[in-house]
């Protein structure tokens, strides 16, 4: 399913885009230049443009700085989604920093790369506690690891503990997000379309993304939640099924226009294991 010749013509259009701004971008990271937060949403939102993705969002994006964000995860292209929407930062598992082309285009992004070591968790808070007293925004999938899209993962509170710092006396603001990909070629897209856009599970990177390239037209939407902060909670794993309850209620909303409450309780520290994997075009 999908043209190839439209899959072609966006992976030149994608190519012809990112080779020319990588060693822009790199110099802006390493001068620490302002370029480096402002030219990524830029480049997203061309991204975007050239797979053929329309986003949509309700609600506002605080203008705390720093802050947490806390989104669900469904494919590589949230990475386009979301850093079209803010200058960001994206918490990834540290295999990600390995990866060709992918891996650069992530620390180019200025992700913040994580291993699951205990041995490096001081390393890893040191690292985010930095950035965060820098005033940046990182945005955070704290189910671990990508979904089908039609429904949400526990959310795990221990990646929270970030939430429990305070910056500068003053609690962390946490803004959760949900994202949905509900309209293929303005026509709302079913449960059996989903897994052309979802990466998830054992799929192959290479034949997934080939095939979503040649799909149509795909209506990506957003809705900015109330934020919170960690004393508004009994502790992180409180907060953790908050945003968990909200989100999940986001996404229901956006994907049948309504809210499922029969979803399965969050909070739990079993199902997926690993941190956020954004395994797409982070810049």
């Amino acid at each position: 399913m999908g043209s190839p010749a439209r899959a072609c013509l966006r992976m030149l259009g994608y190519l012809a885009l990112t080779i020319p701004l990588l060693p822009v971008q790199a110099v802006a990271v390493m001068l620490r230049l302002p370029l480096a937060r402002g030219l990524p949403v830029t480049y997203h939102r061309l991204v975007c443009r050239i797979l053929g993705i329309r986003v949509r969002t309700r609600g506002r994006l605080a203008e705390a700085r720093p802050m947490l964000v806390v989104a669900n995860h469904t494919s590589y292209l949230d990475i386009e989604v979301l850093g079209a929407l803010l200058p960001a930062s994206f918490i990834a598992k540290a295999e990600i920093a390995g990866w060709p082309f992918f891996g650069w285009l992530a620390k180019l992004q200025r992700s913040v790369f994580i291993e699951r070591r205990s041995s490096k968790t001081r390393e890893h808070k040191d690292e985010i506690e930095k950035r965060l007293l820098e005033g940046d925004v990182l945005i955070l999938f704290p189910e671990g690891t990508s979904d089908d899209g039609n429904r949400l993962l526990p959310f795990r509170s221990a990646l929270f503990s970030v939430a429990e710092r305070r910056i500068e006396g003053r609690p962390l603001v946490v803004q959760p997000v949900s994202l949905a990909y509900t309209r293929l070629d303005g026509m709302p897209m079913g449960r059996s379309f989903r897994p052309f856009f979802a990466w998830y599970g054992d799929m192959a990177l290479a034949s997934h993304l080939w095939r979503m390239l040649g799909m149509g037209v795909l209506t990506a939407e957003v809705i900015f939640h109330d934020p919170v902060t960690i004393d508004g909670f009994a502790g992180r794993k409180a907060m953790a099924e908050h945003c968990w309850r909200i989100v999940s209620e986001g996404v229901a909303t956006l994907l049948v226009g309504r809210p499922q409450r029969h979803l399965p309780a969050a909070g739990a520290e079993g199902g997926a294991s690993g941190l956020a994997a954004p395994a797409g075009a982070a810049m």
